[in-house]
């Protein structure tokens, strides 16, 4: 796995910040002030979680004056999608060799 699939997983691996990416997702561009009045927790606090969002690839932002807005990156997405796809194929795989031997095992 590479380095940049290891900040996605890592990424999403926190419910607070999957919380944020999906708010993003469901409701389009928001300001920081937006995210952290439906966060539940301080605005420095949703700031670290957007920059780790970021550096994921995960949300996008642009500056309007003094405030900064978020978007989410859904592309960014692809390597869990082509990692899950790979996954169930491999157990797939193992299930219908297990489902072979145990069907030659009953005869």
């Amino acid at each position: 796995m590479t380095s940049a699939h290891g900040d996605l997983f890592r990424a999403l691996a926190d419910p607070t910040r999957r919380a944020i990416f999906e708010q993003l997702c469901r409701n389009g561009e928001q300001s920081v002030h937006v995210l952290t009045a439906d966060a539940g927790i301080s605005q420095p606090a949703v700031s670290k979680h957007l920059a780790v969002l970021r550096r994921a690839g995960l949300v996008g932002h642009r500056q309007d004056g003094r405030q900064t807005h978020y978007s989410a990156l859904p592309r960014a997405l692809t390597p869990l999608s082509d990692w899950t796809a790979e996954m169930t194929g491999f157990w797939e795989g193992r299930i219908d060799a297990l489902e072979t031997l145990l069907n030659r095992m009953d005869q």
